[in-house]
């Protein structure tokens, strides 16, 4: 999670924790009241008061870290407080336990060590509660032994249930953080790569001796981008492409990269499929058949030039903090070739793609094209 969302999501919690903690003072205050202890009663609603100012004030002025730490400050001292004047541990049915409250706190919305230095003063402070109650003279008032009962009640459930959702409100931001980051990185890296990457954040680079590369292309694209708002384009490429990533998926390609108009996709990787050819033969073929019921944004009919070739290739991911999973190889190179060489409308594979195809019935006879950087080669081209 990126720091300045790990800080809102401290803010914010920080601030509805302080909220209900001061909502439970008010309350504390009109019991303590209601049962005949007007001066302990003074302890939490003067704590409420007291922390409804701090949140007045993180709203003027912004400053949090004052904040904080009075809340911090304000909930490991009022429960001290408040169980000295009643008598100690019993009388006050142990509500000094409000006070790890504090600790709790510091370790869900502060830094982990503001975390350890509260809770050292937890212990001082529950140590010293302990002492004073054995060594020291404390105001001893009545409390019936059945009220006392009530108080550990409450105190007992108070304090675990203002733990228990201030915990759960942190951790379920953090899942949901979490799963944006997972889904975020899967659309960036296969499945099996970004388990890896987790793994062991080392170099991931595999060797495969046969896969198929398909490449696309949107013919006269630079034309048409001088025709329309750029809006309008890259809404247009949107459309296009998210279809095509449906079509990768339900294939089991592996969509590599969008580059301007021209799409990437392999068969073959990370997971191996034995008949990669033909799963990047259909998907060219859907391909073709969505292009011919579309119209470019400047209102002419969208064709577009597909090439498929299969060889070895290196996979792997560069980068170290913005990740890319690329493919190397003379294989790709062809692959980008046949496609520059294509037809318009057309599908063309080389014919080491062509030997690894079982059905055949949609490919015309070969052809001979020279291509660039290659020389002669050996093509055919998918019907129409």
């Amino acid at each position: 999670m990126k720091t300045r969302e790990r800080e809102r999501l401290h803010r914010d919690g920080l601030i509805n924790f302080s909220m209900a903690f001061t909502a439970a003072g008010f309350l504390w205050s009109i019991l303590y009241f209601a049962l005949g202890f007007p001066q302990s009663a003074m302890i939490p609603g003067g704590y409420a008061l007291l922390s409804l100012m701090s949140l007045l004030f993180v709203f003027a002025t912004g400053k949090y870290l004052a904040f904080r730490f009075l809340q911090f400050l304000f909930i490991l001292i009022l429960p001290v407080l408040l169980q000295l004047s009643l008598g100690g541990f019993n009388n006050s049915g142990a509500v000094i336990i409000w006070a790890i409250l504090c600790p709790l706190g510091a370790l869900s919305f502060a830094p982990v060590r503001h975390g350890l230095v509260w809770f050292g003063l937890f212990l001082i402070v529950l140590v010293s509660t302990g002492v004073a109650e054995i060594y020291l003279e404390l105001p001893a008032p009545k409390v019936e032994r059945n009220l006392q009962i009530l108080f550990f009640v409450i105190n007992i459930m108070g304090a675990g249930t203002l733990t228990f959702f201030s915990l759960y409100y942190f951790i379920s931001k953090n899942k949901q953080e979490h799963d944006r980051a997972e889904n975020l990185l899967l659309n960036i890296l296969p499945e099996p790569i970004a388990e890896r990457l987790k793994r062991n954040p080392s170099t991931i680079a595999d060797g495969y001796q046969m896969v198929s590369i398909l490449f696309a292309d949107i013919e006269n694209f630079t034309v048409i981008s001088q025709k329309v708002s750029p809006e309008a384009l890259v809404h247009f490429l949107n459309d296009v492409f998210s279809y095509f990533d449906i079509l990768a998926e339900k294939y089991g390609m592996e969509k590599i990269k969008t580059i301007g108009d021209a799409y990437m996709a392999v068969a073959g990787i990370p997971i191996w499929n034995e008949h990669h050819a033909e799963s990047a033969m259909q998907m060219a073929i859907e391909m073709q058949k969505f292009v011919r019921t579309l119209k470019d944004p400047s209102g002419n009919p969208m064709k577009m030039r597909i090439g498929i070739h299969s060889g070895p290739v290196v996979a792997g991911v560069i980068g170290k903090k913005k990740f890319a999973y690329d493919l190397w190889g003379d294989a790709v190179n062809t692959a980008s070739r046949l496609e520059s060489h294509g037809v318009s409308g057309r599908i063309q594979i080389s014919e080491t793609t062509y030997d690894l195809l079982r059905d055949t019935s949609k490919i015309e006879i070969r052809r001979l094209v020279d291509v660039k950087g290659k020389g002669p080669m050996t093509t055919y081209l998918s019907y129409e």
